[in-house]
């Protein structure tokens, strides 16, 4: 039993890990293709109405910063009702070790038998896990948390806040910076790969397939795009 028991805390170990990388990390692809989409469509449809450079920047910059905020606030709402949950998990799994060590060692067999473990190996890898740390034991079979990686609301709120900014900096500059004739095509030009490249970015992350997901990011920008300066020129047109 000894080479499993090695093995359980090797996954352990970097089970934790991995689960903490990837909550920023894909808390900092959404934030910066968010960043994208949403203020390329306010500073397109402006653009759709007005060609002043001041009604731009200024609709950039007021999209910029409460979008930044709003996903900062939202995911660690998000995160940290998570965290809650896993601590209140914890909690009550403490709580039922203390009361009733035996049915949770018992517990523990069935998991792990049900795992694919004989009711005998299952029995000696929950005795020894139980008599190494009953809490860690419970947590990663039956709960399926690592007591010493919670989520952390902290790192994704500044991963979606920092990944946004980042993202809506790009369409705000290529529509205040270039000449007047060539901020739309800059504009759309360079939303169109930088969306391609978060579809990219957000397809390695989960393991998907990375065509489907480039389309729909692109598919998806452009039509926001062309939806947004559709609405800002006819109210241009209409003088409001």
């Amino acid at each position: 039993m000894t080479e499993p028991t090695r093995e359980n805390t090797h996954d352990e170990a970097h089970g934790g890990g991995l689960g903490a990388r990837l909550n920023w990390l894909r808390a900092a692809v959404l934030g910066a293709n968010d960043g994208v989409v949403s203020t390329a469509g306010l500073v397109v449809g402006v653009a759709g109405a007005t060609d002043d450079r001041s009604a731009l920047l200024t609709a950039g910059l007021a999209g910029l910063l409460a979008g930044s905020m709003s996903m900062a606030a939202g995911e660690y709402v998000s995160v940290s009702t998570q965290r809650d949950s896993e601590k209140a998990a914890l909690a009550a799994e403490r709580r039922e070790l203390a009361a009733d060590p035996e049915a949770e060692l018992q517990e523990l067999t069935g998991l792990l038998e049900r795992r694919g473990l004989s009711r005998e190996v299952a029995r000696e890898a929950a005795e020894q896990l139980t008599a190494r740390d009953a809490l860690r034991a419970h947590a990663r079979v039956e709960l399926g948390i690592d007591p010493d990686a919670l989520t952390n609301p902290w790192h994704a709120a500044w991963a979606s806040f920092l990944a946004f900014t980042a993202g809506a900096l790009l369409p705000l500059l290529a529509i205040v910076l270039p000449p007047t004739a060539l901020r739309l095509p800059v504009t759309v030009g360079s939303v169109l790969v930088a969306l391609a490249f978060t579809g990219w970015a957000s397809a390695r992350t989960g393991s998907s397939a990375v065509r489907p997901a480039m389309l729909r990011n692109v598919g998806g920008g452009a039509l926001a795009m062309a939806v947004t300066y559709a609405a800002g020129s006819l109210l241009g047109a209409a003088g409001v």
